[in-house]
């Protein structure tokens, strides 16, 4: 009972990552995650009480997947330009995941403070990784400058994520020349 229930709960998961990387938050509903998972509409609730509960959950399994992947590119850097470097490209290089495509769409709806709260620390965590190398590189407020490094990936993703005139490795490049500038300057 146990498994199918997991199993379930991941179906449903699966379905709300593919409504929001195609139609946005306005495609997370109810019914269209019953739909596309043939469960009955009040199977659905027996997972999930709302839409910010089903945000919540998502941020809770793809953040940390994400991270990792950010994380492990990072290690694979020698050195702190280079694991800032990593730190940009990674993020920017997931932006056409369907986990990626789906936090954003989140990002971007009207969410209740629980869900919210949690994407804001799953966010922290992502600045993080990043303080000790711009520690390293000689910054002086190296928390600062990697929240102002997150911004300069968030305004590069929200400009991909647009389908800007520029290509996506056209933006990846000015965004990494811009923190590597940014960081050391």
């Amino acid at each position: 009972m146990a498994e199918h229930r997991s199993m379930q709960r991941a179906a449903l998961l699966d379905a709300a990552r593919t409504l929001l990387s195609e139609g946005g938050t306005e495609a997370l509903t109810f019914p269209a995650l019953a739909e596309r998972t043939g469960l009955a509409r009040s199977s659905v609730y027996e997972y999930f009480r709302s839409r910010a509960a089903v945000v919540e959950a998502l941020c809770e399994v793809d953040f940390p997947v994400w991270a990792a992947e950010v994380s492990a590119a990072m290690a694979a850097a020698d050195g702190p330009a280079a694991k800032v470097e990593a730190y940009v490209r990674k993020q920017l290089e997931l932006v056409g995941d369907r986990r990626h495509r789906a936090v954003v769409a989140i990002s971007a709806s009207e969410l209740d403070a629980g869900a919210r709260e949690k994407i804001r620390a799953a966010h922290g965590e992502l600045v993080a990784m990043i303080v000790e190398a711009l520690g390293e590189l000689g910054h002086g407020r190296p928390r600062l400058a990697a929240m102002l490094l997150q911004g300069v990936v968030d305004a590069a993703v929200r400009r991909m994520e647009l389908g800007a005139a520029e290509e996506p490795s056209v933006v990846a490049e000015a965004a990494v020349a811009m923190a590597l500038r940014g960081v050391r300057g």
